[in-house]
């Protein structure tokens, strides 16, 4: 079967609004995608599952010292509140965290680069800062023109506690330190709240190994002020062109469609599926999920997860084919690092645009930047590599992760620095 790129792009502008974790829109994506399911005479189903998140109250910062005035902020969700009536605290920027700026830090609010990873976060709660502020987009964004991303923080870092966590801009972070801003005024007050979430999930068993699992993921969310169609709008119409492929060319192995909802908010749709299947996860020999797809201006790449026997056979497979594909050892930050990590062999297909070619987790996520002959060039590779494994006559991957691969994957999830808390790294 052909790729249909229109099909695609029809279904890619369904989709295309605003679909945050837990939100109406979610589901509403969720309900469209299952019509489209059902169209080609498949049955998907839903599975919900549990979102953590804040509820924002109130949300303040001023600048006290040396001047006034009060900057805009989007609280982090999952943080926690500052007393009624807020705190007055020294301010501190710490640039990028090196041990030279973490000296008496106790009961400041401090300004950093980035996220902090979790090394990091557990260094700054040991220094006792009383919170700490992040900025997002560049130094010279117009108000009018940008949105200031909202973040949550993640339970790899809160495991060594909360602050107080926000984000601003980084024109006005800029302006605070050019100015020597020495004392701020912060007050957050969020209350904590469940909202339910949604996986997509469809089966087709495999004619001659049905237990033999090989499954897609794309996840179908979006982050706030997005309508996330290159992320991850189009991961979500590709696999759903490649379940009508295999459900017109039945496979010899089972295959799996599972629409992730939460991703943009720590892989949470991955990691409930994989915690509500866990008996069935011995059965999966590889996840491959698509993640970014559609610009008209990009290059096609493969990030592997596995062996690098596997990173050789995609190579191998693009350029017998005549496929531009550049074909990485690597994790990446979506739904397949969640499998990978469960042990399971992973790979995402996607379609990286050049800097301002495409844009993600912002308002510039539009159609606008995409097209059906650049979904189809992600959806032709994706359909190529997954059909000379899915049918292929003994199973050439092997169901392992590489020693490298799991030692990245410890520190995306923070498990790097469990192990130097229990001592495991020490010889």
């Amino acid at each position: 079967m052909s790729i249909n790129n229109r099909r695609e792009f029809e279904l890619l502008k369904k989709i295309g609004f605003i679909r945050t974790s837990g939100s109406d829109e979610e589901l509403k994506a969720a309900n469209i995608l299952l019509e489209e399911i059902s169209s080609i005479g498949c049955e998907g189903y839903i599975e919900d599952f549990k979102v953590p998140t804040s509820k924002i109250k109130k949300a303040s910062l001023k600048v006290v010292e040396p001047y006034e005035k009060e900057y805009e902020i989007t609280p982090y969700n999952c943080s926690i509140s500052t007393p009624e009536g807020g705190i007055t605290t020294d301010f501190v920027y710490i640039e990028d965290g090196l041990d030279a700026n973490l000296v008496d830090l106790k009961g400041k609010f401090v300004l950093i680069n980035m996220s902090p990873n979790p090394k990091l976060y557990k260094k700054l709660i040991e220094a006792g800062i009383a919170g700490y502020i992040t900025m997002c987009g560049t130094a010279k964004d117009e108000e009018n023109k940008t949105d200031i991303t909202v973040a949550r923080m993640r339970e790899k870092n809160t495991q060594y506690g909360k602050v107080p966590a926000l984000n601003m801009r980084m024109k006005d972070c800029f302006h605070m330190v050019q100015n020597k801003t020495s004392k701020v005024e912060v007050e957050l007050i969020t209350e904590d709240i469940e909202l339910t979430s949604h996986n997509v999930v469809v089966t087709l068993e495999g004619s001659k190994y049905p237990d033999e699992i090989i499954s897609f993921g794309a996840h179908y969310d979006s982050v706030p002020f997005s309508t996330g169609v290159y992320d991850n709008g189009a991961g979500s119409v590709i696999i759903m062109e490649l379940l009508r492929h295999f459900k017109e060319n039945p496979p010899i192995r089972t295959v799996k469609f599972v629409w992730y909802g939460s991703e943009e908010v720590g892989l949470l749709g991955s990691k409930a599926y994989l915690k509500a299947h866990e008996e069935e996860l011995k059965k999966h020999l590889l996840m491959i999920n698509v993640d970014v797809a559609g610009s008209i201006l990009g290059k096609e790449m493969a990030l592997v997860t596995a062996e690098q026997s596997m990173v050789d056979y995609i190579d191998h497979v693009a350029k017998i084919r005549g496929l531009p594909l550049k074909v990485e050892q690597s994790i990446y930050s979506s739904d397949s690092t969640a499998f990978a990590d469960a042990g399971i062999p992973s790979v995402t297909f996607c379609r990286f645009a050049p800097n301002g070619g495409a844009f993600i987790h912002t308002r510039n996520d539009v159609m606008d930047y995409l097209s059906a002959e650049a979904l189809e060039k992600t959806a032709v590779i994706t359909r190529d590599f997954s059909e000379s494994i899915i049918n292929s006559v003994v199973f050439p991957i092997e169901r392992k992760i590489p020693e490298n691969m799991q030692k990245e994957l410890d520190k995306y999830f923070g498990k790097e620095s469990k192990k130097e808390d229990s001592g495991e790294n020490k010889k």
